[in-house]
């Protein structure tokens, strides 16, 4: 059979003839010697270099030289960290946010006026007991309600567990309370606290609801339902576990799924998989120590799962691809290693480092709650990195072409020679090692050379997919026309953004089919604004003196009349009489429009005409509604701070690392509009009905409050991933000499395959949010996955090199011997071979 001879100029001029320092290495396959006939001697590095291996080089380069210089320490070390790291976490607990660290504004001065005098934080709930037709003498005659709400109070009081108990009618252990009938006639209240604080509700109103089943069980014709927020949070709490064991048992097949078909190979698909999942075990020990500092909470957990297993697997796909591709291209096992490292593994890093920056910015709205996720997510992120440029090396060492082992029927081994020459070559090294005698790195690239030269040419369909890249080749020559309908697309997606509307979707995020929402729409339609009342603290030197007391008869007067309030409103007085507590079933939901209207007619008109013109007296008006109100307010006041602070890092970082500002501008840019596509795709679905039966959820007309900012700082940071690699493939097709719209479609063509794999990776995962039963956790799933399928088709394929091509030599100048010609594919469907210039070490 005849030889085809390896490419002089290429072998003479492509990273592989530069050695470095990777002093560890599997097997290569194949035999011969310097100078064996038919080897160009150009192709071959000189005698000797192998002692004058530079030193130099990046932060993920000399990363990898290390760990596979100390390949079984870097693995062993992984592995007992993250035990370490999981021990000492459980240890030492996680330590959770309260629910005053979530308040701010009006409604936390509120709540911390009334803790101040003697107010215990503490959880309400609701029995409603219903009949099902308005009884002839009345509710507070009828035999049957009475028996009914003195078996509930005597059933919850005996739990220990409860105070403050409230009943329509005369009650052992009660407070009677005429205003807990309702205006229909068949529904009356049952209210109480739960003792200890809203921290700890969660543990203690399990038995309560256990004693108010066992009385719905015992009054047969009657409904009898509870309703709070322990309640609602203790059912919540039993369904997001549910959902999110649902989505880790997803979420990894699908993943494994996915990869088997990307590499062809058992052992390939497992290895970013592990390496992400033991960066999320390790991440959760870590969060145990950062919590100390900055607490956390359960949306933090589920974020770090989303983008660790996200960054996690992408950062190893990048590198496993890049190694295995220079494997194909001729590269010994060690070179093509080595590669790797300079190239994605830098890649890998910027990225890193760029989705820890946007994170960071979290902390700017100076809110404990993002606070929280930002820490928390971070930490998984930057562990995710650091396993990605020194265990990941270590493993590739180890491994070398094993890498494919279960190899699928169909799979083409990216290794050249045959598997008997690859196993003698991994022997002879071995043994080398264990003698102590230095490697021949020469003759190992030497042979990895002569084995893909005689090895026969892949079909012409692997090679690139040729029509679609001429396809690709006639669009750009017209790159404004490409700009501008794919610009447009996604300015038309962008749109609806204005008139996206933010709120704290309260018990509207719950799952509609949950018992306890259809006793919350029962106990709304009885009581209106009773499950989420607002919460006024009135502070006076003597809140019971004459003209306060008045204020507050009057305040309650007017917001009955103008309908921003209801009956009853209880007012509770400290024990030094300077605070009043005033709860007032507000009109709405909650979280809608209508209770958003009704605590602004509070805040800005009925409180400073009644309450604050009293001599001394002030009001600050708290509840859910207020919560969303104050949370949106400093929400809006500090994002331009976040989104300045984002942008202007992740430009300085992208310049760094490509030395173009058109390049960092460009890149800037296109993540600024794919996050702005994917507000407008939230909106269209969230704030309308049609998306409604797709998804399993009812729109409330709002997103939630924490998203949008979320979506920008996640998908500002995931979205370079592909903004980076992407790049830095087109990067070393410039530098070979190509023009920009030649360089465009080769760094295209040859990154499309990792990062269209990437890609469907994060959009699976995403998606599987998407099906969780809280609204939120919809929107987030949808949010995100929109914008990575956004990035990594519109604007990668299309935008990105239409601007390129427009921009030219302002993006970077050809450096000298290169043939401006595009480069043939190489085996792999992938590599750019470099004509006439060294690829610079920070490429990826």
């Amino acid at each position: 059979m005849r030889t085809r001879q390896p490419d002089a100029a290429v072998a003479a001029t492509d990273p592989a003839s530069e050695p470095t320092d990777l002093d560890a290495t599997p097997g290569a396959g194949g035999s011969g010697r310097p100078g064996s006939p038919g080897v160009p001697t150009a192709a071959l590095p000189t005698a000797g270099t192998h002692r004058r291996r530079s030193r130099g080089g990046h932060l993920a380069a000399r990363a990898a030289r290390w760990s596979v210089r100390h390949r079984k320490l870097a693995v062993a070390g992984w592995l007992l960290a993250v035990v370490a790291l999981v021990m000492a976490g459980s240890l030492i607990g996680t330590r959770n946010l309260k629910q005053s660290d979530w308040t701010v504004g009006q409604d936390g001065q509120a709540q911390q006026a009334l803790r101040d005098h003697g107010f215990v934080d503490r959880d309400s709930e609701n029995v409603l007991i219903q009949l099902a037709s308005r009884p002839a003498g009345g509710l507070a005659a009828d035999q049957q309600v009475q028996a009914a709400v003195t078996d509930v109070v005597r059933r919850i009081v005996a739990t220990h567990e409860v105070t403050a108990v409230r009943t329509p009618i005369a009650t052992p252990g009660a407070t009677a309370d005429p205003g807990l009938i309702s205006a229909d006639g068949r529904s009356v209240l049952v209210t109480f606290e739960l003792l200890g604080t809203v921290d700890d509700a969660d543990s203690r109103v399990g038995p309560v609801m256990d004693a108010v089943t066992a009385a719905g069980a015992a009054h047969q014709g009657l409904s009898i339902e509870q309703f709070g927020s322990a309640s609602a949070d203790k059912a919540l709490n039993k369904t997001i576990g549910k959902d999110f064991q649902r989505a880790e048992y997803l979420s990894v097949p699908i993943t494994l799924a996915i990869l088997l078909l990307v590499f062809g190979a058992v052992v390939a698909a497992l290895v970013p998989v592990g390496l992400a999942l033991t960066a999320f075990v390790g991440a959760i020990g870590a969060v145990a120590f950062t919590s100390r500092l900055m607490a956390t909470n359960q949306t933090a957990t589920s974020v770090m799962l989303l983008i660790g297993l996200a960054v996690g697997v992408d950062y190893a796909l990048f590198y496993i691809r890049r190694e295995r591709e220079e494997r194909a291209k001729g590269h010994s096992a060690r070179r093509a290693l080595e590669i790797a490292a300079e190239t994605s593994g830098h890649a890998v890093l910027v990225s890193g480092l760029t989705v820890a920056v946007s994170l960071a910015g979290l902390m700017i709205t100076g809110m404990a709650a993002f606070t929280g996720i930002a820490v928390g997510t971070i930490v998984v992120v930057l562990i995710a990195l650091l396993g990605s440029i020194t265990v990941l090396p270590a493993l590739l060492s180890m491994l070398g072409d094993r890498i494919e082992l279960g190899k699928l029927p169909w799979h083409r081994a990216a290794a050249p020679g045959n598997r008997r020459e690859r196993k003698a070559a991994r022997l002879a090294a071995s043994a080398a090692r264990r003698s102590g005698l230095p490697a021949d790195w020469e003759a190992e690239e030497e042979r990895a050379q002569l084995a893909a030269a005689a090895a026969p040419r892949p079909a012409r369909r692997r090679q690139g997919r040729p029509d679609r890249v001429r396809l690709l080749d006639r669009l750009m020559r017209r790159p404004v026309a490409v700009a501008v309908v794919s610009g447009g697309l996604l300015l038309a997606l962008a749109a609806p953004t204005l008139r996206l509307h933010t709120s704290d979707l309260g018990v509207s995020d719950l799952p509609k089919d949950l018992p306890i929402v259809h006793t919350y729409d029962r106990l709304l339609v009885a009581f209106p604004g009773g499950p989420v009342p607002a919460v006024i603290a009135v502070t006076a030197p003597d809140v019971t003196a004459a003209p306060v007391s008045a204020a507050i008869q009057e305040l309650r007067t007017r917001a009955v009349a103008a309908h921003v309030g209801f009956e009853p409103m209880v007012v509770d007085i400290s024990a030094d009489k300077k605070v009043a507590r005033v709860i007032l079933p507000l009109a709405g939901t909650g979280d809608n429009r209508a209770s958003i209207d009704a605590a602004h007619q509070l805040r800005d008109n009925l409180v400073p005409t009644t309450i604050d013109k009293v001599p001394g007296a002030h009001a600050y008006v708290g509840g859910e509604a207020s919560a969303s109100i104050d949370f949106n307010d400093q929400l809006s006041s500090r994002t331009p701070l976040v989104i300045g602070f984002v942008l202007l890092l992740a430009f300085a970082l992208l310049y760094l690392s490509f030395r173009s500002a058109a390049i960092a501008g460009v890149a800037v840019g296109l993540n600024l509009l794919s996050v702005g596509a994917a507000y407008g795709v939230l909106e269209l679905v969230f704030q309308h009905h049609w998306a409604d039966g797709l998804l399993g959820f009812t729109a409330t007309g709002s997103v939630v409050s924490w998203l949008p900012l979320m979506l920008f700082v996640i998908l500002f940071g995931l979205s370079m991933d592909y903004q980076v690699f992407l790049l830095s493939r087109i990067r070393e097709a410039r530098q070979s000499g190509l023009d920009m719209r030649a360089a465009s479609l080769a760094g295209l063509r040859s990154s499309a395959g990792v990062v269209t794999s990437a890609a469907i990776i994060m959009v699976a995962v995403f998606s599987i949010f998407a099906t969780l039963s809280q609204v939120s956790m919809k929107q987030l799933g949808v949010g995100l996955g929109t914008a990575i399928f956004l990035d990594a088709t519109v604007i990668r394929v299309f935008l990105m090199p239409a601007l390129l091509t427009m921009l030219g030599d302002r993006v970077w100048r050809p450096r000298a011997g290169g043939t401006g010609k595009l480069p043939a594919a190489a085996p792999s469907g992938g590599g750019i071979p470099a004509q006439g210039a060294r690829i610079a070490s920070h490429t990826g």
